[in-house]
């Protein structure tokens, strides 16, 4: 095998994602492989930047729908460009944004009242009397960034 492919092994090796792992991702879509004679997968060597990327996109909490449907912009007949990379990534920055900024208030605030309904903390009273952003809808309001605090 030529320079330009890699086992399934030495992709595992090189991204990190278990053998297991990126037989699942070839069976919903994500990833093909080819087949040499003896029927084992080659990877053509721009893969193992497929496979980072989809590493990456779920460690920051895109699902593997989110992460599929991304990928399906991307050419499929020859290496996706610098370009193309670009244009994926520009559509995720505000959903990224997004996660940033609810990390950077979990950081911030959950020693304090997240508006979970508990009432536990004395601060509570003072953001969230008698659970008054139950209104708002289920989960810790304040945290998800729709309370007025």
């Amino acid at each position: 095998m030529g320079t330009d492919h890699v086992t399934i092994g030495e992709m595992a090796a090189r991204t990190g994602v278990a053998a297991s792992a990126l037989r699942y991702y070839e069976k919903v879509g994500l990833i093909h492989a080819e087949r040499s004679g003896g029927n084992q997968r080659q990877y053509v060597r721009s893969m193992i930047r497929r496979v980072s990327f989809i590493r990456i996109a779920q460690k920051v909490g895109l699902s593997l729908d989110e992460i599929r449907d991304a990928l399906a912009t991307l050419p499929e007949k020859r290496t996706p460009t610098k370009a193309d990379w670009t244009r994926l990534s520009r559509a995720w920055r505000s959903r990224l944004d997004e996660q940033i900024a609810l990390l950077e208030r979990l950081r911030d605030n959950l020693d304090g009242c997240i508006g979970c309904g508990c009432l536990s903390l004395k601060r509570c009273t003072l953001y969230n009397p008698a659970d008054i952003l139950a209104e708002q809808g289920p989960g810790p309001r304040i945290l998800l960034g729709s309370a007025t605090s």
